[in-house]
């Protein structure tokens, strides 16, 4: 077992294989997308264990509960040991809702598939 009791959160969250660098843990931080225990955390915010650990990934949160601490990066195995995953499961595919999505560099939409957009959306405008 560590005798480390504490570890900083971003380098825990990075040790556990939640990010792919330290950097992009630290930028986490920094933009708000790390909780500990409810709060936003600072990137040298300690975490211990018990603690919840919230990560925002790809739209989605990830709901951890520390089961113990490491400060070095660990392979997958032991990673999945270290963390309690209480993230609730993805919705359905057939109730995420479908939204029409363009290429990238088409322009505005015409007066025609705008019209088809919102008929989509199910705003479709009245007649007068």
């Amino acid at each position: 077992m560590d005798a480390v009791a504490t570890a900083r959160v971003d380098s825990w969250t990075w040790a556990v294989r939640l990010f792919k660098t330290r950097s992009l843990a630290t930028a986490a931080c920094r933009a708000g997308h790390v909780r500990v225990n409810g709060d936003r955390a600072k990137s040298a915010q300690p975490v211990h264990i018990g603690d919840e650990v919230r990560v925002r990934v790809a739209g989605f949160d990830r709901i951890m509960i520390v089961s113990r601490i490491v400060s070095k990066r660990v392979g997958a195995s032991v990673a999945a040991e270290c963390f309690e995953d209480n993230t609730p499961p993805p919705p359905p595919r057939e109730e995420v809702a479908l939204l029409p999505v363009r290429d990238r560099g088409a322009g505005r939409p015409t007066k025609r598939e705008r019209r088809d957009i919102e008929k989509l959306r199910g705003r479709a405008e009245t007649e007068h």
